[in-house]
């Protein structure tokens, strides 16, 4: 059984068992979390898509870590005007263990 899930802005297809990187969520570690933001459930051929979201469909996920992503670089120039500019970014990040899907 998976899941299409929505949180941060971002979808992720989760099935029991996977390890995702989401958004930041406001947990600690060890806590449950409950993502009730389904868009579809699938079982095998079978395939529930929402509109827009699953009616009574909810993901449990356990957190498992927070962190932060590795940098990314930002460089702009202008060619023969003189202009560089560095700068960097780096984004954290909650990583949720999926423990349970109900439809």
């Amino acid at each position: 059984m998976y899941a299409v899930v929505k949180t941060g802005g971002k979808q992720y297809k989760v099935a029991v068992g996977e390890k995702i990187k989401v958004e930041q969520i406001a947990a600690d570690v060890g806590q449950e979390v409950v993502i009730d933001q389904v868009l579809a459930v699938g079982n095998g051929a079978d395939l529930t898509v929402g509109a827009p979201l699953v009616s009574g469909a909810s993901v449990k996920a356990t957190v498992v870590a927070h962190g932060r992503h590795d940098k990314v670089r930002i460089f702009k120039m202008r060619r023969r005007k003189h202009y560089q500019k560095h700068g960097g970014h780096r984004q954290n990040f909650t990583e949720l263990s999926i423990t349970g899907i109900t439809a």
